[in-house]
């Protein structure tokens, strides 16, 4: 029988049982694949990260990403919690900057942390791009309880974007119509957002504030019914942005507000760098606090 060691961390926040759960797994040498699904499932939280030696010796490790029903080349909270849950463990100096190899390449996380918790921030390896999808209106609202005139605002329009995994941006005009919505499964799946074998999940926005935005996003088709925190929707988010909100060659920093319909209230920092008109930088940076620790026996 072989005992491994786990940690399960509350993502994007300050304070514990809020924020998104993640799974952490610093030693998963030996480990195949279908073990590591078999183990993400068994935890059914939003994702559980593991580590492996790196490829390159100079990187802190490989990481591979796990739902509860799949697996991720990229995701925000857990590259964010697992980068402070290393740096915990490896008692890693204040500022640290580490390498984790992820599927959609090396991404450089600056991680100040100890073993409850810390922060930390990564540049997105891939830039955003807005993708192809022709779409119907009314068919995207009906999939997401929303009445057509709630869509919307400003020059904001719905689209598919992907720094990595794809998603749909839906604008919508208030809090209220944000709070209202719900995914209808089999419609959303009949849609044509269909990309690289795997459907793109709707990620949903409203404005809160100045550079403040509240956010929710939906996918129950991976495990997920409403994640509280999406990193690498907040990647694809920065393409949206700056397509409809910024236009000037300077840094733009964003707030995102996520979870709060659910009870699990997160908060993503989103800073991006225009140059020429065209995204140069897209960082991510959030907080992370250890809730629970235990060991698994296989």
């Amino acid at each position: 029988m072989r005992s491994i060691e786990y940690m399960i961390y509350d993502v994007f926040t300050e304070k514990a049982l809020t924020g998104n759960q993640l799974g952490v797994i610093l030693d998963a040498s030996g480990l195949s694949g279908v073990q590591m699904q078999a183990i993400a499932r068994e935890f059914n939280i939003a994702e559980t990260i593991f580590f492996l030696p790196p490829d390159k010796p100079e990187h802190a490790a490989k990481v591979r990403i796990f739902m509860p029903l799949g697996e991720l080349p990229f995701a925000g909270h857990p590259t964010i919690g697992g980068a402070i849950a290393f740096a915990g463990k490896k008692r890693l100096a204040t500022g640290a900057k580490m390498v984790l190899e992820e599927g959609v390449g090396p991404i450089t996380c600056i991680v100040s942390a100890d073993e409850f918790g810390g922060k930390s921030s990564f540049i997105a390896a891939r830039l955003p791009e807005q993708l192809p999808f022709d779409f119907n209106v009314i068919e995207v609202c009906e999939a997401l309880n929303l009445d057509t005139k709630s869509v919307g605002f400003g020059s904001h329009e719905i689209m598919l974007t992907s720094g990595g995994v794809p998603y749909v941006t839906v604008p919508v005009k208030t809090l209220d119509d944000l709070a209202n919505a719900k995914v209808d499964a089999d419609k959303w799946l009949k849609l044509d957002v269909h990309k690289q074998g795997k459907f793109a999940a709707p990620y949903l926005y409203c404005r809160e504030g100045q550079g403040v935005f509240r956010v929710r996003m939906f996918a129950p088709w991976d495990g997920i019914p409403e994640d509280p925190a999406t990193g690498s929707a907040a990647v694809a988010f920065a393409k949206t942005l700056q397509k409809f909100e910024f236009i000037t060659n300077e840094i733009h920093k964003v707030i995102i507000n996520q979870g709060v319909e659910m009870g699990r209230p997160s908060q993503i920092g989103l800073s991006l760098t225009l140059e020429g008109g065209n995204l140069s930088i897209v960082e991510i940076s959030g907080s992370a606090v250890k809730v629970a620790e235990g060991r698994l026996f296989l």
